[in-house]
């Protein structure tokens, strides 16, 4: 998808076919919701179908997730598909030009992919377990989650689903996280992000400065369910951090958002608002001894993972993809060239992050 010797976080060309790319989701994933977003903001035509309802018809294959991003090829066929988000971002980078989401300084492109993770792989775990744990907001996941599919179902079949959804979805807390002993850790980091998110958002609109990258459309689809959709959260966030609030509200459709330099309106790497240092500092206390422990359960082959986060024990099942995001961060810290890696160590020296590339 990218050409020899080029920035793999940067964009390329356009697409070769004039017909909208569709983005098969939902409304209550946070996935679903970055991507709406990336695309609104970017100015990509596109059809947003819910899943399972009675226009997906799309070819997806037996693909089970979301979101999914199906391509239009050279004849116009939808006959590509695309999953996991921060790929889809990189495809679309790739694929058009204009209102790029990626920084051209690449410490700092690098630190915005860093933190995209922080959001997709730990934050999205505060948001799993505000959903599944306290009873307004399982009773309200269970009754609107099966309308995506069908608002016209019968008042039986809704009933059943909702049931069925509610003893899948509790039963797989443990899962991602959400259990009684990391409570403490995961609701703690919750409410220091919206701390640090309100303090930002007095004084820039994006992470890092003017015009938003990929942390801040990750932030977003974290948020936007947790800040809208759950009860307990939603409350929470209001009273803690409206600022936060307002804000999911605005990312949400940023498709008016002026970019007057295609180039510009990000910080500079050496120049970042101290905020976004505290975000760091956040990821590195609470997302990397996780990512790190969790990649040597998988090397290993141990059936629990098991880390101290806050100096308390936090542990859950080995999970194969965030291994895989792992790698993928290394993998872009060692292609950085050495002034932009330097760069980058100056940014997470003393954050915690730094265990990431040890």
């Amino acid at each position: 998808m990218k050409t020899s010797g080029q920035h793999p976080l940067l964009a390329g060309t356009t697409t070769s076919s004039d017909r909208p790319i569709v983005i098969r989701g939902a409304h209550s994933s946070p996935y679903s919701l970055k991507m709406r977003a990336v695309l609104r903001y970017r100015h990509i035509p596109f059809r947003w179908v819910l899943r399972g309802s009675a226009f997906d018809t799309f070819p997806t294959g037996s693909v089970p997730i979301i979101p999914v991003l199906i391509f239009p090829g050279d004849d116009g066929a939808y006959s590509e598909t695309l999953v996991d988000s921060s790929p889809q971002i990189t495809r679309l980078e790739a694929d058009h030009a204009q209102r790029s989401l990626v920084p051209t300084d690449r410490a700092l492109a690098f630190v915005d992919f860093l933190l995209e993770d922080f959001a997709d792989e730990w934050v999205t775990k505060a948001m799993y377990h505000y959903r599944w744990t306290y009873d307004a907001d399982i009773e309200k996941a269970g009754l609107l989650l099966p309308l995506d599919q069908n608002l016209h179902a019968p008042d039986e079949q809704l009933a059943k689903a909702h049931d069925f959804i509610i003893e899948r979805q509790v039963g797989r807390r443990a899962l991602v996280g959400s259990t009684d002993q990391n409570q403490p850790i995961l609701e703690g980091s919750f409410e220091r992000l919206l701390d640090i998110l309100q303090e930002h958002l007095a004084h820039q609109p994006f992470l890092f400065g003017e015009r938003p990258g990929r942390s801040d459309m990750a932030m977003y689809g974290q948020l936007k369910p947790m800040l809208w959709w759950d009860p307990t959260s939603t409350a929470l966030a209001t009273a803690r951090a409206p600022r936060v609030v307002n804000w999911i509200e605005r990312v949400d459709d940023l498709s008016s958002w002026p970019v007057a330099d295609e180039q510009g309106g990000w910080d500079a790497s050496d120049a970042l608002a101290l905020t976004v240092h505290r975000l760091l500092e956040e990821a590195g206390r609470t997302y990397a001894p996780f990512m790190v422990a969790n990649a040597e359960a998988l090397q290993s082959g141990a059936d629990e993972m098991v880390c101290t986060i806050d100096g308390q024990t936090y542990s859950q099942s080995p999970f194969g993809y965030q291994g895989k995001c792992l790698v993928w961060l290394r993998e872009q810290y060692a292609a950085l060239a050495e002034a932009d890696r330097a760069a980058v160590d100056v940014l997470l020296t003393g954050t915690g992050c730094e265990i990431l590339f040890a």
